[in-house]
């Protein structure tokens, strides 16, 4: 297993490079040294076996350390973009929330459904007759804030389109030949 390891760091090229970089620090060293007349060279047959090994396991532990340090990159690469997105939608939320505040317009006593779809499946909000009129067309639109789907005027809703497109429920354009952009009939009673 460490063999396959070792062949795709020496194809990554990893190893090599950790290698060139011994054999230009390792002339220096040897001036410092002091090996007398000595060639490094030309040691002896048993000692150049076991100075390769050791070279090569030096290596790979170089290798592992470098692929180590690039994984702790990425994940800290990760976990900051994570952050960053985390924060930007927290930032929406609120822009959302202080946009919405005292601008929704359901009533407790509404008593007409007006169905839509949103999100795949077909949704509702309890409108009363004027305010049918004016979401059938286009005065008043449709926004999902924190689980619930808040009448709000056109002006609102295009504000909430620009901040956050996905929590626009139902906006109709105006003069759309009797159906609004869910395809629905306005006269359709459900």
């Amino acid at each position: 297993m460490a063999d396959s390891l070792r062949d795709q760091l020496l194809k990554s090229g990893i190893v090599k490079q950790v290698r060139d970089e011994k054999r230009v620090a390792a002339p220096a060293a040897g001036k410092l040294g002091g090996q007398g007349g000595k060639s490094r060279h030309a040691p002896s047959a048993a000692r150049h076996g076991r100075g390769e090994k050791d070279q090569e396991s030096i290596d790979l532990a170089r290798a592992y350390a470098i692929r180590a340090q690039a994984e702790a990159r990425e994940r800290k690469r990760a976990e900051q973009e994570a952050a960053e997105q985390s924060r930007l939608r927290r930032e929406r939320k609120q822009k959302l929330q202080k946009l919405l505040e005292g601008n929704a317009l359901n009533k407790a006593d509404a008593d007409q459904p007006r169905n839509f779809e949103y999100g795949g499946k077909i949704r509702r909000v309890h409108v009363d007759a004027q305010q049918l009129v004016a979401l059938n067309t286009g005065a008043l639109g449709v926004v999902q804030h924190a689980g619930r789907y808040l009448l709000v005027r056109r002006e609102i809703a295009e504000q909430v389109r620009d901040i956050e497109p996905r929590q626009l429920a139902l906006l109709v354009t105006p003069g759309a030949n009797g159906t609004d952009d869910d395809g629905v009939p306005d006269d359709l009673m459900w």
